[in-house]
């Protein structure tokens, strides 16, 4: 399996970018480059607005949707091939990639606390609040979570899983001897979650693919925050990761 395979698409060199150009811009506070082709400068979003970007073929709750459509807490979000949807519920903000099916979950009704996301397939990058505890499931993983900013890829086979920054108790849901804790300062162990290897084999090391810093300062501006590790704009080169 090609985890990689959209790791040169040219739509994500664009995006990545432009925002190495909006998002660091706008940490300084220069006036002279912006995110406008992204759906704006990155900043908190209004109060009633739930998307910041949209692209392509995008279901929220089973329904096409807009700009203007409300993500709930407990909203089931679905991507089409070659579509991207960035949004914010609560204070949590995601970017979820090309064909991807993503549940939230939510211990109360009407509650803009997410306190779940099932990812039944496909890739999301997502940030959360310090200290609150969030649980990540998918068919093959379960994963709590607390003030992190984590990246996922999932199908029935294995999850791929990035604890950018924060912590993570990592299990393997077919092996309850495969788990592991990580405390992550930027992206410092990613791994694969498996199913069907020896017990206690179900978790192994892998590489850092597809997603930067550049998108996590960009979703974690959606909500008001900015991730542990920015850097002022002299310091900046090139990207601090690669995809």
């Amino acid at each position: 399996m090609n985890w990689n395979g959209n790791s040169d698409d040219p739509r994500r060199r664009l995006l990545v970018k432009a925002l190495a150009a909006g998002v660091f811009s706008s940490a300084v506070g220069s006036r002279n480059a912006s995110a406008q082709p992204l759906g704006g400068k990155p900043a908190p979003l209004p109060q009633g607005k739930s998307i910041y970007r949209i692209e392509g073929q995008v279901l929220v709750d089973g329904e096409l949707a807009t700009p203007d459509t409300q993500v709930s807490a407990s909203s089931t979000v679905e991507t089409g091939r070659n579509s991207e949807v960035i949004y914010a519920v609560g204070e949590t903000a995601h970017l979820q990639r090309s064909e991807s099916h993503v549940t939230l979950e939510t211990k109360q009704s009407g509650s803009v606390i997410v306190s779940g996301i099932r990812v039944l397939t496909g890739k999301i990058l997502s940030v959360f609040p310090d200290g609150r505890p969030v649980r990540m499931t998918t068919k093959n993983a379960s994963i709590g979570i607390r003030g992190t900013g984590i990246y996922m890829e999932s199908d029935p086979e294995q999850t791929y899983f990035c604890t950018c920054y924060g912590t993570a108790d990592i299990a393997s849901a077919s092996d309850p001897t495969s788990r592991e804790t990580v405390v992550s300062r930027q992206h410092d162990r990613p791994l694969y979650v498996l199913t069907g290897e020896q017990p206690g084999q179900n978790i192994r090391p892998a590489p850092f693919i597809n997603h930067t810093d550049q998108e996590l300062m960009l979703i974690e501006a959606l909500v008001g925050r900015t991730p542990p590790f920015v850097f002022p704009r002299d310091d900046y080169r090139q990207p601090r990761r690669t995809y």
